[in-house]
């Protein structure tokens, strides 16, 4: 375990050093749109209908570290290392990634929270394990961590 832990930090050394970058959350199109073709227009409309204000950041980092249990595969970070086991080869979305956010409107990624992100590990939460509002206040959270 200790030499695949070196190889993969000297893999990303190379990388680095020789121009290139590492995308440490999600898959190597990190900017590919999850929503269907579809229904992304749709989506995009979707605003968040609720304020900005400390108590609901507050409210969303609870949720994320606790009832959501979004720690377990983005990360404390939100960098999408958690503790997954089981992982299937991709990494879970990197939410510090400023391009990626700058790509997701909100509207998108509650559309993921409803109803999950085909291609990758990520499950609906909404309304089984989230309510609409509670949605709403993990992707202001989620926000955060890309400063916006």
């Amino acid at each position: 375990m200790r030499v695949a832990s070196r190889q993969g930090v000297s893999c990303v050394l190379v990388a680095v050093l020789m121009g290139g970058s590492v995308v440490w959350g999600g898959d190597p199109a990190v900017l590919k749109p999850r929503v269907p073709p579809d229904q992304i227009e749709e989506a995009r409309t979707w605003q968040d209908p609720f304020p900005d204000t400390p108590e609901r950041l507050e409210r969303g980092r609870e949720i994320f570290h606790g009832k959501g249990f979004c720690v377990t595969c983005h990360g404390r970070d939100g960098k999408g290392l958690g503790d997954i086991p089981g992982l299937r080869g991709k990494l879970p979305r990197d939410f510090t990634d400023i391009q990626w956010q700058a790509a997701r409107t909100d509207g998108e990624l509650f559309w993921i929270l409803k109803n999950g992100s085909p291609g990758t590990d990520m499950a609906s939460f909404i309304p089984l394990v989230l309510r609409e509002e509670e949605a709403w206040d993990v992707l202001s959270y989620v926000r955060a961590f890309g400063g916006t």
